[in-house]
């Protein structure tokens, strides 16, 4: 039995989402596991998990800003630990890019992170256009526009692939 920790960076929640259905596996497998927000994953002591993984999601092309912070204070104590990482963005809805190899934002977060997670993933996220301020509703129908995705501003579309995630959350809780 091991003590996990997950850590989600996530603006709509869909990240959020995912994480608890990699809680529930490994839960499921044994493990003792804490779900925290990155704001609340400040307050707590990494040197009690055994294993740690950090979800993230991307807005306007980037992951925020305080998830690099977070991991560059902590590095060391991540590296001394089995850990993975995983992205959520709507670019991995294409097939060519869905994977961290292919995943523009994969590719950037390793360049710009001093963190290299043992394990990686790219998880499709959602639209849920209806949620959305008028800014954001705008700003992402336009780029759905030029990447030949969904504009209709009522619906909804998710992406994510739900066997996937289920197949990343076994692997690492056998780590």
């Amino acid at each position: 039995m091991s003590n996990t920790l997950i850590i989600y960076s996530t603006v709509d929640g869909q990240t959020k989402d995912i994480c608890k259905l990699v809680q529930g596996i490994n839960e499921g497998a044994g493990d003792s596991v804490t779900l925290a927000s990155l704001e609340e994953a400040h307050a707590l002591n990494l040197s009690y998990f055994d294993k740690i993984l950090i979800g993230a999601s991307i807005r306007y092309g980037k992951h925020r800003p305080e998830l690099y912070q977070y991991i560059n204070r902590h590095q060391a104590v991540l590296n001394a630990k089995k850990n993975a990482f995983f992205t959520v963005n709507v670019v991995a809805r294409k097939p060519e890019k869905n994977t961290p190899e292919t995943n523009p934002y994969m590719k950037k977060f390793l360049d710009l992170s001093l963190w290299k997670p043992q394990q990686l993933a790219v998880f499709a996220g959602k639209i849920d256009y209806p949620k959305y301020r008028f800014f954001d509703k705008t700003m992402i129908r336009f780029i759905m526009w030029m990447t030949k995705g969904p504009t209709d501003t009522s619906g909804t579309y998710e992406f994510t692939d739900w066997e996937q995630v289920e197949e990343f959350a076994k692997a690492f809780a056998d780590r």
